[in-house]
C-alpha cells in the first residue's frame, strides 16, 4: 500500500498543465475544493479541457473568467455549466450514459488527470466513491494522474465504488458538505397529479427506474400502498427512503440483484447521503452495467420513468435541448426506455407537465428548430401529463396526434387540433 501524504489543494492541482484533458467526477460527488483551486489557476492555464457529466454545488462556471483557460466538454449539461456549453467556452457530446465509459476505455477521450471525491480510506486502504460511481472507475483506470478529495462527509457505499489508495496519486483532505437537492420543494398540483396518474399504471412487483426531478419523487410518493417494488435505476433520490422504510420496496421479485436497490449515483439531501452510508441494501454499480439494455430487460415489469422538454404530435421526444440551446443531455433515457420496452410487462413512460412555466404547450405540432430527438417515435410508449395517460405504441401518426391532444392543456387543444388537421387532413 502506497503511503500518500495529504497535500494542499493548490499544490495538488498544480500538476494540471495547459492543453490537458481533466476528468471531473460529478453529481453529489463533485470535488468542489479541487475545482475551486483549479479555477484559481485560470490565468496560468490555457485550453484545459474539462470532461464531466452533471456537476453540482458552487457557483456557475463563469465564461468571462474561465473561457480560453478552460473548455467544458460536457457529457450531460447541468445548470452551472450551461453558460459555458452554450457559448465559446464549451460544447456538448451527445451520448447514451451507458456508453460514456467506452470513451475513456477506447482512448476516444484520453484522460490526463482525474479529479475525484472519496471517503477516507479504511484500515485496509480502501476508499469509496460514495454517492457517484457511475462513469468514474473507467476514468480512474485510464487517467495518467488521479487526484482525490478525501472527505469524511462522503458516504461509504457498497458495490463497484471501492477503490484502493494504490489507485490514487495525490490526496487532499477536505471536510465539506455534499451538494444537496430537494426535489420535493419543486412540486406543484400538476406534478402531484402526474404522480397519481403514473402510480395507477404501475403494478405491484414492478422494477422502477426514476429519472431526475420533481416528477419522479412525486410518483414515488404515490406508491406508498404498492407492494414488493424493486429498484434498478441510474440515480436515486430522497423519494425512495419512505418506500424502503415502510417495506414497499423490497426488491424481492427482481431477477438481477434480488434484495438490493441497484443504482449508479445518488442526488438528494443529507438524509439520503446518511441513508446510503454503509447500507448493504444498496449496490452502487458501474453505469455501463446499470444502464445496459441487456441487464435492464432481465428484470420483470420494468417501469422507466423519464421526462421531456417537448413532444411533437407524432411522439418524438426532445429532453435535452430548447431548440439549439443545450439544456441537459441524452443521459440514460434511451437506455431505460428501450430496456423497459423489452422487459416482460415493462412500461416506458414519459411524464411531463402539459405546459411550461410561461404557459406554452409542451405537446407541439413540431419540435423547435434545432431541437434534438432524445427518444424516437418508434421507441415511445406511455405519455403522462396531469390530464391523463396515453399509450402510443402501435398507433399510427394521426392516432398518436389525437391521443396526445387529449392529454394536452385544454387551452392549447384547439390549436393542436388545427395543426393535426392541416397535417393529416380532416
Amino acid at each position: 500500500m502506497k503511503n500518500i501524504p495529504f497535500r494542499a489543494a493548490a499544490e495538488a492541482v498544480s500538476v494540471v498543465s495547459s492543453g490537458q484533458r481533466v476528468f471531473v467526477q460529478g453529481s453529489a460527488a463533485t470535488p468542489l475544493v479541487l475545482l475551486r483551486s483549479l479555477f484559481q489557476r485560470a490565468d496560468e492555464l490555457s485550453d484545459v479541457e474539462l470532461v464531466t457529466i452533471s456537476t453540482l454545488g458552487g457557483e456557475r462556471w463563469d465564461p468571462t473568467k474561465l473561457a480560453g483557460h478552460f473548455f467544458v466538454n460536457s457529457l450531460f449539461v447541468s445548470p452551472n455549466v450551461r453558460d459555458m456549453v452554450n457559448g465559446s467556452g464549451g460544447e456538448y457530446v451527445p451520448i447514451f450514459l451507458s456508453e460514456i465509459p467506452q470513451l475513456f476505455n477506447r482512448g476516444i477521450l484520453p484522460v490526463d488527470v482525474a479529479l475525484i471525491h472519496v471517503s477516507p480510506p479504511d484500515r485496509h486502504g480502501f476508499c469509496s466513491l460514495g454517492a457517484s460511481v457511475d462513469i468514474v472507475r473507467s476514468a480512474i483506470r485510464n487517467a495518467s494522474v488521479v487526484i482525490a478529495q478525501v472527505n469524511p462527509r462522503m458516504p461509504r457505499t457498497h458495490g463497484d465504488g471501492i477503490i484502493h489508495t494504490d489507485q490514487i496519486d495525490i490526496m487532499v483532505e477536505a471536510t465539506e458538505e455534499l451538494p444537496e437537492v430537494n426535489y420535493s420543494k419543486k412540486s406543484s398540483d400538476a406534478i402531484r397529479q402526474i404522480g397519481l396518474n403514473c402510480a395507477e399504471i404501475i403494478p405491484n412487483r414492478a422494477t422502477l427506474q426514476m429519472g431526475i426531478g420533481a416528477i419522479p419523487d412525486a410518483v414515488l410518493a404515490c406508491l406508498i400502498n404498492h407492494r414488493d417494488l424493486g429498484v434498478h435505476t441510474e440515480m436515486c433520490s430522497d423519494g425512495i427512503i419512505p418506500l424502503i422504510e415502510k417495506g414497499v420496496v423490497t426488491n424481492a421479485f427482481k431477477n438481477k440483484h434480488r434484495g438490493k436497490v441497484v443504482t449508479g449515483f445518488a442526488v438528494g439531501t443529507r438524509r439520503l447521503y446518511d441513508f446510503i452510508d454503509d447500507n448493504p441494501q444498496f449496490a452502487f454499480l458501474d453505469i455501463d452495467y446499470v444502464n445496459s439494455t441487456n441487464v435492464i430487460r432481465q428484470n420483470p415489469n420494468v417501469i422507466a420513468l423519464n421526462s421531456a422538454i417537448e413532444i411533437d404530435l407524432t411522439g418524438q421526444v426532445c429532453a435535452d435541448s430548447i431548440g439549439t440551446y443545450q439544456f441537459s443531455g441524452v443521459g440514460g433515457q434511451m437506455d431505460f426506455m428501450r430496456g423497459a420496452s423489452l422487459s416482460e410487462g415493462g412500461k416506458p413512460i414519459i411524464a411531463m407537465e402539459s405546459i411550461t412555466s410561461s404557459g406554452q404547450s409542451k405537446i407541439v405540432p413540431f419540435l423547435k428548430e434545432g431541437a434534438g430527438v432524445t427518444t424516437t417515435r418508434a421507441h415511445i410508449h406511455y405519455v403522462v401529463t396531469e390530464y391523463g395517460v396515453v399509450n402510443l405504441y402501435g398507433l399510427n401518426l394521426r392516432q398518436r396526434a389525437e391521443a396526445l391532444i387529449g392529454i394536452a392543456h385544454p387551452s392549447h387543444r384547439d390549436a393542436l387540433t388545427e395543426a393535426m388537421r392541416k397535417r393529416f387532413g380532416n
